[in-house]
């Protein structure tokens, strides 16, 4: 499975999703504001960008296995990343509709990635 050209993860619907859930993080973490949170800040975007970005750097590996490996480094940055959209929350830099919002898309991703992981580990034969 991960052996195709590397363009195909756009067409991985996990990914798709990951990258907009990038993109929506990134615009609400360019609104919190003051110096104080310049560490939240670069935190939540880095972890929201590591989602789809280690999605990417798997599906270029030669192996399913392989691949898996990525999907999983790619689900730790999801549970980075719900750490910090707590604490954005918490510290009132996110309202809690957006957080609502930001956590159910989080959790699509979350699932979709066990999906893809499971199907890759039942393989019989990595590639």
């Amino acid at each position: 499975m991960a052996q195709s050209s590397m363009a195909d993860f756009k067409k991985l619907l996990v990914w798709q999703r990951a990258h907009d859930l990038n993109l929506r993080v990134s615009r609400a973490a360019t609104k919190i504001r003051g110096v104080p949170y310049l560490a939240l800040r670069s935190q939540m975007v880095r972890a929201a960008l590591s989602v789809p970005a280690n999605i990417v750097e798997g599906r270029g590996q030669n192996t399913d296995a392989q691949f898996a490996r990525f999907l999983r480094i790619s689900l730790n940055s999801s549970s980075e990343l719900e750490y910090h959209l707590i604490t954005a929350r918490d510290l009132g830099g996110i309202s809690a509709q957006l957080f609502d919002s930001l956590c159910a898309d989080l959790e699509e991703v979350r699932r979709m990635l066990h999906g893809l992981i499971a199907i890759l580990d039942e393989t019989p034969t990595s590639r």
